[in-house]
């Protein structure tokens, strides 16, 4: 079967680069972005260290070889940085000037908040058509049910909870795991059904420690001897994992209670299959909306159809938790 290479270009060349924290996927978005350029004989660029790479001119080309074998790496091969000198108009005119060197007119940003943002200011300030990917595990961009990584991540959350039940049930131990999500609560409530938690402390979820304290005490009467509370990282939360450890040591002395933040240990490994296949899609669509003269937008993915999100819209403050997901995390830690 032949493709078709349907679609007209409107540009010159295109740049890809990764920014902010890495998440899960990135690899393979780059992939096929590069790889969809080409399909379009469109030269495409690597940009290393995020925007740090176009101030200090850090650029190489790449091709369909130069990507091979990194649809199932975690991190990023372009590397990431946080870039303050981008933050001033002065640094983003050193990035227009290096951009023009390799005549590139076109960027694919692949991040999360801030990295679009950066890149909604770059097109607005110096016309350089920007789509970006929500690669962050905080699932916590508006215009897409999820973001790169945040499946991956979810399922490392699982994973490791899985594993410290196994002591907390061997020891009689209450066990607080936190979890990231930079206080979006997704991954908490995610990870905290999947694993059988019998609380899951979100922002969205109003729990204060009298409340923990009630719920403890009914876990205890209806039999259960350990318990495993799953905590949203962040300050929305109103306190720290450590607080809440202290308090319900106080109130139940004969439980062993314990701490454990999985940390960036969700940011790691190899993404999942879906994660894989998100990135694809997202990259080639990244392509098309540049070829169909699109910018300033995300792609984002709605029920199963990947769409274009103006970039305003994906940074309006993230995606409602379901209510529907609390009240099933309600009922069943019963």
């Amino acid at each position: 079967m032949q493709l078709k290479q349907e679609l007209t270009s409107k540009i010159n060349k295109i740049g890809v680069l990764t920014s902010g924290g890495d998440s899960p996927g990135m690899n393979a978005a780059v992939r096929a972005v590069v790889r969809s350029a080409e399909f379009h004989k469109i030269d495409s660029f690597g940009i290393y260290k995020g925007y740090e790479g176009l101030i200090s001119d850090d650029i190489k080309k790449l091709n369909a070889r130069s990507v091979k074998n990194i649809v199932n790496k975690g991190g990023t091969i372009l590397k990431s940085a946080r870039c303050h000198e981008f933050r001033t108009k002065e640094g983003r005119v050193k990035a227009k000037q290096t951009l023009d060197k390799y005549e590139i007119d076109s960027l694919v940003i692949i991040g999360g908040n801030g990295s679009l943002e950066g890149g909604k200011v770059f097109e607005e300030e110096h016309g350089i058509k920007v789509v970006g990917i929500p690669g962050t595990i905080d699932n916590d961009l508006a215009g897409t049910r999820c973001s790169l990584g945040y499946d991956t991540a979810l399922n490392t959350a699982v994973e490791a909870i899985d594993k410290i039940r196994d002591t907390a049930i061997s020891h009689n131990r209450l066990f607080f795991i936190e979890v990231m999500g930079k206080g979006s609560g997704h991954i908490a409530l995610n990870a905290g059904i999947g694993a059988g938690a019998e609380e899951v402390l979100i922002p969205q979820k109003n729990m204060d420690l009298d409340r923990l304290l009630k719920s403890l005490k009914h876990s205890e009467k209806s039999g259960k001897s350990s318990s495993i509370i799953v905590v949203s990282e962040g300050k929305k939360i109103g306190d720290n994992v450590f607080k809440f450890s202290s308090y319900i040591e106080k109130n139940f002395p004969h439980y062993e209670t314990r701490v454990s933040i999985l940390g960036h240990i969700q940011r790691g490994g190899s993404p999942s299959c879906f994660d894989r296949v998100l990135a694809s899609r997202m990259g080639v669509f990244a392509v098309d909306c540049l070829l169909e003269n699109k910018s300033k937008i995300m792609t984002g993915i709605i029920g199963d159809k990947i769409v274009a999100v103006p970039i305003d819209e994906a940074l309006k403050g993230g995606q409602d938790i379901d209510d529907d997901l609390v009240r099933v995390c309600d009922i069943i830690s019963i």
